[in-house]
């Protein structure tokens, strides 16, 4: 990472303007003449000899600042890192309010991963020039680096208001805001490693990677130390309902309903563990009374419409079901799942371009759903070798 800063271009002092008061007599017609030449070695794409020419001004002249800087640029564009270091330093002692010199010395610290030295120059380097975004960018690089999260997280929110296209951008913020995190549920462990809190923490993690088995571990722990307080049935529910184990599931949907009955998650959950459970129209009457309680209580709660719309079909009520999928299509119109079920009931109709229509478009919608997340494993994995 750090060898890909390189400074392409900076505009060279001229010798006989940029001078300080201490060094005015030192530009006497040798350094004159040693300046071009050194000017013209650079332009032709000679840097050892511009090198050896600003050397020489600089062991008759040493008092000049503009020297230092055009030679520390030269070495620093050679990759010679801690030579461009040396001499921009000397430059800046003798002329403090050079700052391409800071800016230089500020990027020559961090290839040579001098970060807490790197720190302030680069600091002062973006406030002075808010557009350079390469010394922005080394910045942030600087503060993940020495830990200093909060502040990269504020950097690179500005940045991204600069560049709201910059993976890379997007990318370091991801992982700081998940240091942080991690900063933060390490504290919540450290507090007290077999709190509630803390085994629903770790259950999420483990769920996140999804390691269930873990997951139920933590969150069984979690329902064994506050079986009556909101949330740990849920937790435990959800695991078992992401494995497809529905009956278990559906206990632990019912448990967190009687220690928070207004939870319309748990309700539709319980119910959608229910029709999954039952395929035959017989055993269909408890979640669709769950669906209605649900949708009652929260109407906005799409998911519970199309399960309802779900339950109707199966009893062969397809009429009924119609209102609450025009519902959810309105709401999520690319959602696959929405136009299968319209087919079915406008088939069941007798319309027959309907039905082919929304099976069409549910084919549509399935290939760029699949294409898509084909497209994210590919992004990941370009963010992954970008990041290495």
């Amino acid at each position: 990472m750090r060898n890909r800063w390189l400074v392409l271009a900076l505009v060279l002092f001229g010798l006989t303007t940029a001078l300080g008061q201490q060094s005015g007599d030192e530009v006497s017609p040798e350094v004159q003449q040693l300046y071009a030449q050194a000017r013209s070695a650079q332009q032709g794409g000679n840097a050892t000899l511009a090198i050896e020419k600003y050397r020489a001004i600089i062991r008759v002249a040493p008092h000049i600042p503009a020297a230092y800087n055009n030679l520390g640029m030269l070495y620093f564009n050679e990759s010679d890192y801690e030579h461009a270091a040396e001499i921009l330093k000397r430059g800046l002692e003798i002329n403090g309010k050079m700052p391409t010199a800071s800016a230089m010395l500020g990027m020559c610290y961090f290839q040579l991963g001098k970060d807490d030295l790197a720190l302030p120059l680069l600091k002062a380097a973006v406030r002075a020039n808010a557009a350079d975004e390469k010394a922005e960018m080394m910045l942030i690089h600087i503060q993940i680096n020495l830990k200093i999260y909060n502040d990269a997280a504020a950097q690179l929110r500005a940045f991204l208001e600069k560049h709201p296209n910059s993976q890379e951008a997007w990318y370091l913020l991801g992982k700081t805001y998940l240091q942080l995190s991690e900063d933060a549920l390490g504290r919540v462990h450290d507090i007290d490693p077999d709190s509630v809190i803390a085994h629903e923490i770790s259950g999420e993690i483990d769920t996140s990677m999804h390691n269930y088995d873990l997951a139920l571990v933590e969150f069984k722990k979690a329902v064994d130390l506050a079986p009556n307080q909101p949330g740990t049935h849920m937790h435990l529910g959800e695991t078992y309902w992401s494995i497809g184990k529905w009956q278990s599931a559906a206990e632990e949907f019912k448990a967190e309903l009687g220690n928070d009955p207004n939870s319309c998650m748990a309700r539709w959950k319980l119910a959608n563990s229910l029709l999954e459970e039952n395929d035959d129209s017989e055993h269909l009457g408890d979640p669709l009374t769950e669906l209605n309680l649900a949708i009652d209580r929260c109407p906005s709660l799409m998911q519970a419409h199309v399960d309802r719309a779900r339950a109707l079909i199966r009893l062969g009520k397809q009429p009924d079901a119609l209102p609450d999928l025009l519902l959810a299509v309105a709401e999520s119109p690319r959602e696959p799942s929405i136009h299968f079920l319209l087919a079915n009931v406008y088939r069941s109709q007798g319309k027959s371009a309907d039905a082919q229509k929304e099976m069409a478009l549910y084919g549509t919608l399935q290939r760029e759903a699949s294409a898509a997340v084909a497209q994210q494993a590919a992004d990941a994995n370009t963010l992954k070798s970008t990041a290495k």
